[in-house]
């Protein structure tokens, strides 16, 4: 069974089945947490299962890409009260080793109304495709990363993103450049500048590859997840989900978000 099959079956057994006895030998003896909220270890993630059906908890997957020993799904939860919001917005990062889930990250947001072009944070493409491009599609999202998001060389956005189409799923911001020039603006000028300071992952497969780093929006921690499309060498579209890091005291374990 390959990974991300291993994985997609892990989550039906979690949070669509609620089956502790099915789910319980998915997760290694040794699993790592992330979730600042949720114990680390095997069994205080089973535990949650029953609280989780009883409150109506629903799993709706968009998108599944994997490389290597990470599994990346971008997926809507209903009903998520117990994560913090009615409806949730979510990538969740798996880590499987031995064939089974050995570690769990996650960013979480609240989804905002559908952006000036009318779309939602989970619609777009979905279908993956050219895998033989794989690597070059992770150097040019890396790139961007380094000298955009994280600010090496911004005068180079146009060497990775896509004048004719580049279409945008975060809540503020419209599609094309000029728009996210001006969204990025008007953040800055409200005291909400969005800083990246440190990537710490990466997974692509074919057209998407997936980046999770650390930073500040204004003042506050930030963790950002972005999940960008690439075709012809660019960025054509991008999702994303921002989460502020709480304190480390507020942790219900020691791992960190990161």
């Amino acid at each position: 069974m390959d990974n991300k099959t291993i994985a997609i079956e892990a989550v039906q057994a979690l949070f669509v089945d609620f089956d502790a006895e099915a789910a319980r030998p998915m997760l290694s003896d040794t699993y790592i947490q992330h979730n600042p909220g949720v114990p680390s270890g095997p069994e205080p993630f089973v535990g949650m299962l029953g609280a989780l059906k009883e409150s109506g908890l629903a799993a709706v997957p968009h998108r599944t890409l994997a490389e290597g020993d990470l599994v990346v799904m971008h997926s809507t939860y209903e009903n998520a009260q117990l994560f913090g919001a009615d409806t949730l917005v979510a990538f969740d990062i798996f880590r499987i080793e031995d064939g089974k889930i050995a570690e769990h990250w996650d960013n979480l947001q609240a989804p905002g109304a559908v952006n000036a072009s009318g779309r939602s944070q989970t619609d777009g493409t979905t279908e993956i495709t050219d895998l033989d491009k794989t690597a070059e599609n992770k150097a040019v999202a890396l790139s961007f990363m380094r000298d955009v998001l994280m600010g090496a060389d911004p005068g180079k956005v146009v060497e990775y993103v896509s004048t004719e189409e580049y279409l945008q799923h975060n809540p503020m911001v419209g599609d094309g450049l000029e728009a996210l020039g001006a969204a990025m603006a008007d953040m800055a000028a409200a005291g909400q500048a969005m800083v990246y300071t440190q990537h710490h992952m990466t997974v692509a497969e074919g057209n998407f590859v997936f980046t999770y780093a650390e930073g500040t929006v204004g003042d506050e921690p930030t963790a950002f997840a972005d999940l960008f499309r690439l075709d012809g060498g660019k960025i054509v579209e991008h999702w994303d989900v921002m989460a502020a890091i709480p304190p480390a005291s507020e942790f219900a374990h020691d791992n960190g978000k990161f």
